[in-house]
């Protein structure tokens, strides 16, 4: 392919003028969050075909499979599959083809303080590259297939009946103390022993699994892949099987069990990223029942959006609902399981991006980040509304969050961030601390911007918080860890890399998780699939190395999930 050249004085002179016009995408490449906002999408380009508009530039049929494939790949998980906005901005025709070929060829190559990568100027896409993609952005974007019941039941396999399975655990697993650990590209996850630190068993399952989540029972361990593959296995058979799957959509994140008194293990619901829906099935068999779209208004503007991705999903404690964050209408849905057939939701208006969160440590108000909005929302899950939307720092990333008692203050949660070194403490006791119930009582600094995780436990004095995207080779390899009864005394750097002993790879340490004691925090120290990664255990008391984790099976190891505190929401 040939490429036109453009004066370059033009091109960057349009790209200054224009940016604050169009560019806030993927966070640039030495931004810690670019790693994390810029995953690809699971939607298979191949499944939706060639669109081609006019007033576009033309593309061989070549191009255009090159093009969808990059798009996809690289600027789906910011600007939408459809392009009609998300945490990047909209690229739909009638803003490309204003802005045009030159300013779009200087965008993607160049970037912006906005937060779109340098494509060009990094390397990452050559000049011919560029060309064809700021001549596809001007095409209408295909609509991918969309995901129903038919498709969902051609997918659906019962493995072992639950008339077949054991009525009682048939194994000595200390399954309080067992961990699903994720083996992201591998396809797979491995169940280690948290007494022996051995591994019990891998389990294929979908591609890299997002989260794994228990019953409420404690039985069943389910897991969901990015591809949008759940599979359901059963702790108690004579070794950990495989008892049911399902594909629900094209990609997804998010699986949650209901936990209500008397509905415990009833159902399942997991969330997609496309179709933009979430699907309510049977808890022991994950037969399909029901499927809701998300589509709607975004709260503030009011303005529709076609591809409102489901993210966190939390199972209420004080009602038979589910709590279902979606994405980019920033509304927080609240979903009654009592009659699925009459199916009742209250929707609760929020800020956008929502995306992940946790309980207060009573278990009655979801602490939800809406990560693009700088903000944390409280639902309180008794009374169903919302009760405050507390100003963070930059893009909130907690995970669940950390409950803890502030020296202070009293019972507060805390999340991390993407996009800043500070870790924002919120006061959760209405009762007790009222003047300091949601709002911000104070502000650390951690070791820098890319945290992906903040945790503690209950028979904990430590807070933990990693870095998992931070640019710094030093900071992405360590982990920052405070006292909790001094917290005006800092953190120390807890070299968790280096304990590994591992020798080549990216070597980044993500997600500190507590035994069921309490006493250990685990680290994973995750490399390339060719590499060599391992997990990190570390005496919660002395701060000390405890144990190293390495087995050739251990392939890209990331999430780890207790199977005790998952179950009971402890963190």
């Amino acid at each position: 392919m040939y490429i036109k050249k453009r004066p370059l004085a033009l091109a960057i002179g349009l790209l200054l003028l224009n940016t604050a016009m169009l560019a806030q995408a993927v966070p640039a490449p030495e931004d810690a969050s670019s790693a994390y906002q810029g995953g690809a999408s699971e939607v298979d380009p191949a499944s939706v075909g060639v669109v081609r508009s006019p007033g576009a530039p033309d593309l061989t049929e070549a191009e255009f499979e090159y093009a969808q494939k990059t798009y996809f790949e690289r600027c789906a998980g910011c600007h939408g599959v459809l392009r009609k906005g998300a945490t990047g901005k909209p690229l739909t025709p009638d803003i490309t083809q204003q802005r045009g070929q030159a300013y779009l060829e200087a965008l993607i190559s160049y970037g912006s303080a906005g937060g779109m990568p340098n494509w060009g100027a990094a390397g990452g896409l050559t000049a011919d590259e560029i060309r064809v993609m700021a001549s596809y952005v001007q095409h209408a974007p295909p609509v991918p297939p969309e995901w129903g019941m038919s498709d969902m039941l051609d997918t659906w396999k019962v493995l072992v009946k639950p008339e077949d399975r054991p009525t009682k655990q048939m194994n000595k697993l200390d399954l309080g103390n067992l961990f699903s650990v994720t083996l992201r590209d591998d396809g797979k996850i491995a169940l280690i022993d948290g007494d022996s630190k051995k591994i019990v068993k891998t389990i294929e399952t979908g591609y890299a699994v997002h989260i794994s989540r228990m019953s409420a029972s404690g039985r069943y361990l389910l897991v969901i892949g990015r591809d949008a593959r759940i599979d359901m296995i059963d702790l108690w058979a004579k070794e950990p099987t495989k008892v049911a799957e399902i594909k629900v959509g094209i990609e997804a994140r998010s699986v949650e069990t209901s936990k209500f008194e008397g509905y415990e293990d009833k159902y399942v619901i997991a969330g997609d990223y496309w179709p933009p829906q979430y699907v309510i099935m049977d808890g022991e068999s994950l037969k399909p029942l029901k499927i809701v779209s998300t589509r709607g208004m975004v709260v503030g503007t009011q303005e529709y959006h076609p591809e409102p991705r489901v993210a966190a999903i939390i199972a209420s404690h004080e009602h038979p609902e589910f709590i279902v964050n979606v994405k980019e209408t920033g509304k927080v849905l609240l979903v009654n399981y009592e009659d699925i057939d009459n199916l009742t939701t209250t929707s609760i208006g929020t800020a956008p991006f929502l995306h992940d969160g946790g309980w207060d440590v009573t278990h009655r108000y979801f602490m939800t980040a809406a990560n693009n909005s700088n903000k944390v929302a409280v639902i309180d899950s008794k009374e169903r509304k919302m009760t405050a939307l507390v100003d963070v720092g930059k893009i909130p990333h907690p995970g669940r969050g950390a409950n803890f008692v502030h020296p202070q203050f009293g019972p507060v949660w805390a999340t991390s961030h993407l996009g800043d070194e500070t870790i924002s403490l919120i006061g959760t006791d209405p009762q007790a601390h009222p003047d300091q119930a949601w709002k911000v009582v104070e502000t650390l600094k951690g070791q820098g911007g890319g945290s992906l995780f903040i945790k503690t436990h209950p028979k904990s004095n430590h807070l933990y918080l990693d870095t998992t995207f931070n640019p710094d080779e030093k900071i992405s390899q360590s982990v920052a860890v405070f006292a909790i009864d001094d917290l005006d005394a800092g953190y120390k750097v807890l070299p968790i890399a280096e304990w590994a002993g591992v020798t080549d790879g990216a070597k980044r340490v993500v997600q500190p998780e507590y035994n069921q004691a309490g006493d250990e925090v685990w680290f994973s120290v995750w490399s390339g699939q060719e590499e060599q990664s391992a997990i990190v255990v570390v005496d919660d008391k002395s701060l000390k190395l405890k144990h190293v984790i390495k087995d050739k099976r251990l392939i890209t190891p990331t999430g780890k999930f207790n199977v005790n505190n998952t179950q009971h929401d402890v963190y």
